[in-house]
């Protein structure tokens, strides 16, 4: 998992700084309590390498809706992705109740790796690097060696950049104009 490759990376006073800069946001749900909207994987990492303790700020307390209710209004103001890593739509219920059963989608990885790599710019656009995941889900194979993941990176570099990635949200490539 690449955030915790990062993690690992981290000094002590970096990984004191990271966890006291980024707040994990959350929702309070009715009957299941705190969901995180943001930085998942990043949750996960740090609950894998053993941390405690994180900054929480709850942007929404509903805990009095019910629970269906809870999900549309979720839905309603995209505060919530229901798609598995094959851009699939799954219902409410499939959502993974504790960070340990994230599953790593391997092209959201990638897409953040672009965006890093300034291929493509941070957008507004909730959940903008699934859209770019799924972009890359059909146009870069990913192979479980290093060569072949230069190679994917390669490719990714190049395609995010086309006039094929242009409708994406923060894309920042060239429209060559014939």
């Amino acid at each position: 998992m690449l955030k915790r490759k990062e993690w690992r990376k981290l000094g002590k006073k970096a990984r004191n700084d990271a966890l006291h800069t980024i707040g994990f946001q959350a929702y309070w749900a009715p009957k299941v309590g705190i969901i995180l909207f943001d930085h998942h994987h990043f949750g996960l990492a740090l609950l894998k390498e053993d941390v405690k303790t994180v900054s929480l700020m709850v942007l929404k307390d509903m805990p009095w809706l019910a629970l269906p209710n809870f999900w549309v209004v979720m839905d309603h103001h995209q505060w919530v992705h229901l798609y598995n890593s094959a851009s699939v739509g799954r219902e409410f219920i499939a959502v993974p109740k504790h960070l340990e059963n994230l599953k790593d989608d391997p092209f959201r990885s990638l897409a953040g790796v672009i965006r890093h790599a300034g291929r493509f710019a941070k957008d507004i656009t909730p959940f903008s690097e699934f859209l770019w995941a799924e972009f890359f889900w059909g146009r870069i194979t990913l192979g479980s060696t290093d060569l072949n993941l230069a190679k994917a990176l390669g490719k990714a570099m190049k395609v995010a950049r086309s006039q094929e990635a242009s409708y994406l949200p923060g894309w920042s490539g060239v429209i060559a104009r014939q």
